[in-house]
């Protein structure tokens, strides 16, 4: 997908952060959005946002209040979304959560909360969408995961779970969706200056912290420009930012020394705790 002019997007998640910034960027280049997210306040504010940046008066930019973890809830809305709208050119899964902690202080309740709102959203979103989407004939499928969907990092247990999960739905699906003419894109974007990222630092672990000192932070306006760069390239595996790419590289080609480096820096943030 090269041109966004005149397309469809439905961006789940599109109320704050990466959501909100690749929102505002398919609107200015000609896009009709369509918001999705829990908040009714942070969606008339990012649906105001998203009108500043649109290209002409004529591109539809709406929003309706959704809970991703809901299947049914997540049914009527995108049905009733295809009827008004019709289906996506692109569907976008940016909606999702992070609570770090040691994995003794993860509850289940926690790790449910977690799974439901980072895979099952996904998974709901996409099977609400891809039957109206192989009608039409095509579309595009971009899921939100983390540098933490292929790098387990310590402190991120459920999280790490619930971003493999969608690595691993989007490869699969890939492949599946072939046939009728739609692409699936992953964005496994580094830490991101977020709504979402600071309410991540109030439980992180102190090894956790450490890591993370050593990994530049990236703005959610910066990842939103690598997003669409790498959906107009048709690339599946999306990760803005060098640090971010050398990192995957290191993961599949040496694993050993990424691990030893984080353990090796986990050690000496121990022992200075003891």
């Amino acid at each position: 997908m090269k041109d966004f002019n005149g397309k469809t997007a439905y961006v789940v998640g599109g109320s704050s952060g990466i959501g909100l910034s690749t929102a505002k960027l398919l609107a200015s280049l000609g896009a009709h959005v369509i918001i999705f997210a829990r908040g009714k306040k942070r969606l008339d504010d990012a649906v105001a946002e998203i009108k500043g940046s649109t290209l002409s008066k004529t591109q539809k930019v709406a929003s309706f209040s959704m809970d991703v973890s809901d299947n049914k809830a997540v049914n009527t809305i995108m049905n009733g979304c295809v009827e008004e709208f019709g289906p996506p050119d692109l569907l976008i899964n940016s909606a999702g959560r992070a609570r770090p902690h040691y994995f003794g202080d993860i509850t289940f309740d926690m790790f449910d909360e977690t799974m439901k709102m980072n895979a099952y959203g996904v998974w709901n979103t996409i099977s609400a969408l891809v039957p109206h989407m192989k009608v039409r004939g095509g579309g595009y499928i971009a899921n939100v995961s983390s540098m933490a969907g292929f790098l387990g990092v310590f402190g991120y247990t459920d999280y790490a779970a619930s971003k493999f999960a969608v690595t691993g739905l989007s490869e699969a699906l890939r492949s599946e969706m072939k046939p009728f003419g739609i692409t699936v894109s992953i964005l496994c974007p580094p830490d991101t200056q977020t709504p979402g990222f600071n309410v991540e630092n109030l439980t992180k672990p102190v090894e956790t912290k450490v890591l993370s000192e050593n990994a530049k932070v990236m703005t959610s306006d910066a990842v939103a420009k690598g997003f669409i760069k790498g959906i107009r390239k048709g690339r599946f595996m999306i990760i803005p930012g060098f640090d971010g790419n050398l990192t995957y590289l290191a993961k599949r080609l040496v694993p050993g020394v990424v691990e030893m480096v984080m353990n090796s820096t986990i050690k000496k943030v121990q022992k200075r705790m003891k």
